[in-house]
């Protein structure tokens, strides 16, 4: 038994209370090296001298290429707890607890590993109707100016004081209004708008007033209509927050390149030195290395308030749904924490999502953010489906160390895209091969997270460079009459009808060559899901208890017997999938 590789941490993605009755506890350890761990618990105030201990059999759910991880989901009947691990290995039995390996278990509770208390404030809360949610992202500029129209024509229109606002396509609100139905057609029910408030850019990530709607986009009545009429549809709203930085035209920094030492929003900055001109090396610490976007002090509290307040503002005003929080990694976790609270307040359900690219367990324990953009996601999914660089069972390895990285809820709300206005679009990535893209979205239909479409997506808008990526909507084609409207279509539609794809657990079944099974169960529903990522078709030998029935609920070539069961049907065809459903 390899002792070091043995890891358990109390109070974190490792132990946590899913709700006031029930927990889930994680173990790791080396590679095939454990055949049996018990977990071994007690109530840590009961009176008796000797406390009686419960026994739970954990399960492996989960292999990265290093590790094996075990779970145990149990309800303990008390609230404080006291607990260690029996682990086996054929050869040696060793317990484990405070971090260390004993010959036996000690009698003084004390000694073992504690979870205090079932706190309801301590549960990580997500937002109910997120896991069942499809997001569509918008680019406000590219996707529409009327009814299947955008314009493609910029324009250059003054804010309030006279500043100019650029915009480059002509999409507006009313556009997106005007286009509902074909969302609705799809099956959207949420949609992320990037940056809609006033700013000089086309893209509008250097804030210049956040409590106005951008001109060039409309007005703030406009928005409102357009979340009325969303929520009409059963979609909500979520738009994006730029509170790392601001634009050079925000109020603040311009009292500031005005009053220089004497101007009291100084501390609203990051390094600011005097004179302040933003020359070709900014004095100013700023998004990245943009003159033009100064970062703000999310640590001075004046500030921290002032965005805390445009956040629960555009939640009374227009009804908005929740936030996506751009560079929400370098922005301190006390704001985080403040902001959540002052947005639940308003809105409790309300749905925030942080811009955060590498793993972020640190934002994601329940008193900050409930989920964040997966480009570790986008980036598996390049790697097995687009450009073919691992195997299925690197694939399988890597998609289990992302599921166990969170506490489970916060896993089921991660916002799984495989592309984004900051990233080329997957179907450049597939070399435009329509079976390569579709294969990678039949993946994140079927997966656990909130799958995410860029807008043109279903349009199979391509491009490689920031400017191409964020082309005009590609109305002239009738997307919604094409064969990749209707996949994605479908796929939506399959999604929403089987409840193990939403809240389903994950288990692999095989990860053999380039075909990729799965299941996604419920105590109601067991689902198997099928992917050949070869070109070549494959031959299936799924498990079939004799006493069940398995039918065919998605099948690429819609290729069924004379009942719709699985009968015949045991082969997959290259770079094709299936879902079955166990009945």
């Amino acid at each position: 038994m390899l002792k070091e590789a043995v890891l358990h941490i109390p109070d974190s993605n490792y132990a946590f209370a899913i709700d006031e009755n029930t927990i889930i506890f994680r173990l790791r350890t080396k590679k095939d090296d454990i055949k049996r761990c018990t977990l071994c618990y007690g109530d840590r105030v009961c009176p008796q001298k000797v406390v009686p201990m419960e026994h739970e059999q954990m399960e492996k759910v989960g292999t990265d290429a290093l590790f094996d991880y075990y779970e145990c989901k149990f309800t303990p009947g008390y609230t404080r707890i006291f607990y260690y691990f029996i682990l086996e290995d054929g050869t040696e039995k060793a317990y484990y607890y405070a971090n260390e390996f004993h010959e036996s278990a000690k009698c003084d509770r004390t000694e073992y590993y504690q979870y205090a208390y079932i706190r309801r404030e301590e549960v990580a809360q997500v937002p109910s109707w997120a896991p069942s949610a499809v997001i569509y992202q918008i680019f406000p500029d590219s996707f529409a100016t009327s009814k299947r129209f955008i314009s493609r024509k910029g324009a250059v229109k003054n804010e309030k004081n006279g500043l100019p606002c650029f915009s480059k396509n002509g999409g507006t609100l009313k556009g997106i209004t005007e286009n509902l139905d074909y969302l609705v057609d799809l099956g959207i029910t949420c949609i992320y708008l990037n940056p809609i408030f006033t700013a000089s850019s086309y893209h509008k990530y250097d804030t210049i007033d956040y409590f106005s709607i951008d001109p060039c986009f409309g007005t703030k009545d406009d928005l409102k209509g357009l979340v009325s009429a969303c929520h009409k549809n059963g979609i909500r709203v979520i738009l994006d927050g730029v509170f790392n930085h601001c634009g050079t035209g925000f109020f603040a920094f311009q009292d500031v390149v005005k009053n220089g030492a004497k101007s009291k929003y100084v501390n609203w900055f990051y390094n600011i030195s005097f004179p302040t001109q933003g020359g070709a090396g900014p004095d100013y610490e700023t998004f990245a290395y943009v003159r033009e976007m100064p970062k703000l002090n999310t640590g001075n509290p004046e500030t921290a308030e002032y965005l805390c307040n445009v956040g629960t503002y555009w939640i009374r005003e227009a009804d908005i749904d929740g936030w996506r929080l751009d560079v929400a990694n370098e922005i301190n976790h006390g704001f985080w924490r403040r902001f959540r609270e002052s947005i639940k307040k308003v809105k409790p359900n309300a749905l925030l999502i942080g811009e955060i690219w590498e793993d972020a367990p640190q934002w994601l324990e329940g008193d900050q953010l409930d989920s964040t953009m997966n480009y570790r996601f986008s980036n598996l999914c390049r790697d097995f489906f687009a450009e073919r660089k691992i195997s299925a069972k690197q694939f399988d390895q890597e998609l289990h160390s992302m599921v166990l990285r969170y506490k489970s809820p916060m896993t089921y709300v991660q916002m799984n895209l495989l592309d984004s206005h900051d990233v080329p679009r997957f179907f450049s990535k597939c070399g435009e091969n329509p079976a390569k893209y579709e294969l990678a979205l039949f993946f994140m239909m079927t997966f656990i997270g909130i799958p995410s479409i860029f807008y043109g997506d279903e349009a199979g808008i391509t491009g490689v460079i920031e400017s191409d990526c964020r082309k005009a909507m590609a109305w002239e084609n009738h997307p919604d009459k094409g064969k990749l409207f209707c996949f994605f279509k479908k796929l939506i539609a399959v999604r929403k009808q089987n409840d193990a794809l939403v809240h389903g657990n994950f288990k692999t079944i095989s990860a053999n060559d380039k075909l990729y099974i799965f299941s996604r169960s419920t105590k109601m529903e067991k689902l198997l899901v099928v992917l050949n990522n070869s070109d070549v078709p494959k031959k299936l030998k799924i498990p079939q208890n004799t006493s069940k029935r398995i039918d065919l609920v998605f099948d690429y070539g819609d290729i069924r017997d004379s009942h719709g069961h699985f009968g015949k049907i045991n082969e997959i065809g290259a770079l094709e999938g299936k879902i079955f459903k166990i009945i």
